[in-house]
C-alpha cells in the first residue's frame, strides 16, 4: 500500500552537486537548530525563493544541493540559532509546519533537515579526528583524507506495528505522550535484525504479547532526527498485555467507536490506525 503524501509527487531529480548558489533564483530550506525559515503567502507557508540567502540578510553556516524540483534549483542551508528571521518571514518547527506546507515542499524540507543535520555532526573523522572532505563523484558523503573512513548520511528505521484482534486494535501510552494520547507500538531495529523480527520483540517486549501474519503496510521518512519508520499490520496470536512500565505505561484493546486522542495523518501511526477503521467502517 503506497501512502503518496509522504513521497514527492512532482518530479524531482537528487543530486550532490549542483550550480552555486546566487545562480538563479531558487528553492531555500534554510534552518536556525531545527526551525525551518517560511513566508506565509495566502494561506501558505513557503520556503523563501532566492538566488542565495545573503539577500535575506543571512549568512549560511553551510550549504548542501538537494536537486531539482519540477526544473527549480533547491538547496539546503544551516543558518545560526539565534538568527533572526527577514521582514515578513518566520521560523517554524517542521511538525508545527506541516498543515500550511505544500506536500511536496513539506518532504523536501524533511530531507534537507536530515542532510543538515547529518552535516553539522559529520565534520570530523570519529576514528582519528582529522577534518573531512566531500568524497565527490556525485555521493553524499565525507571521507578522512587520513585513514580513508567514509561517512554517509545515517539513517535509523524504526517499525511501528498495528496489532489487530478481531474488530479491535492495540493502542498504548508512552510515559513521553501527553495524557490521554495514544499510539500504536513502535521501536528501533536492532542490528543483525529483520524488520520483522523486530516487530515480534518490540511487541514482546513494550506489551507482552505474541504476534503473527505480519505484513508490511508502507514507510516514511522521520527527519526527528534521521529515522526512516517502516509500518506493519499483524495479527494478535497469544498473551494478556503487560505493559514494560518503562517505555509503554498503558495499553489497551480498542473498538473502532471508542479510540482515544491519536495522531493525526502527519505520521505513518496515524495512517495506520485510519487505514484499520476504514477496514472497519459500517460494521
Amino acid at each position: 500500500m503506497i501512502i503518496p503524501e509522504f513521497e514527492i509527487q512532482a518530479p524531482f531529480e537528487p543530486a550532490v552537486e549542483g550550480p552555486p548558489p546566487g545562480s538563479g533564483e531558487s528553492h531555500w530550506f534554510i534552518y536556525a537548530d531545527s526551525r525551518l525559515l517560511v513566508e506565509q503567502l495566502g494561506g501558505a507557508l513557503l520556503p523563501p525563493r532566492v538566488s542565495d540567502p545573503r539577500q535575506l540578510g543571512l549568512e549560511p553556516l553551510g550549504t548542501q544541493y538537494l536537486g531539482r524540483l519540477a526544473g527549480e534549483h533547491c538547496y539546503a542551508a544551516e543558518v545560526a540559532e539565534d538568527s533572526r528571521a527577514p521582514s515578513g518571514m518566520s521560523f517554524h518547527g517542521l511538525m508545527s509546519a506541516w498543515e500550511g506546507l505544500p506536500p511536496d515542499l513539506y518532504v523536501l524540507a524533511g530531507r534537507a533537515l536530515q542532510i543538515i543535520d547529518w552535516d553539522r555532526k559529520h565534520r570530523y573523522c570519529g576514528r582519528c579526528g582529522t577534518a573531512l572532505v566531500d568524497r565527490g563523484n556525485n555521493d553524499r558523503a565525507r571521507e578522512c583524507p587520513e585513514c580513508g573512513l567514509v561517512q554517509f548520511p545515517r539513517i535509523s528505521p524504526a517499525v511501528m506495528a498495528l496489532v489487530r484482534r478481531d474488530d479491535r486494535l492495540l493502542l498504548a501510552r508512552s510515559p513521553h505522550f501527553p495524557r490521554g494520547f495514544y499510539s500504536v507500538l513502535a521501536g528501533f531495529v536492532d542490528p543483525g535484525e529483520t524488520l520483522e523480527a523486530c516487530v515480534r520483540r518490540e511487541v514482546r517486549e513494550e506489551v507482552g504479547l505474541e504476534v503473527d501474519n505480519i505484513e508490511y503496510f508502507a514507510s516514511q521518512p522521520w527527519p526527528f532526527p534521521h529515522s526512516l519508520m517502516v509500518a506493519f499490520r499483524c495479527d494478535y496470536a497469544g498473551g494478556e498485555i503487560r505493559v514494560d512500565g518503562e517505555e509503554i505505561i498503558e495499553a489497551d484493546w480498542y473498538t473502532p467507536g471508542e479510540l482515544p486522542r491519536r495522531p493525526g495523518p502527519i505520521s505513518i501511526a496515524g495512517r495506520l490506525i485510519d487505514w484499520f477503521l476504514q477496514q472497519h467502517a459500517g460494521r
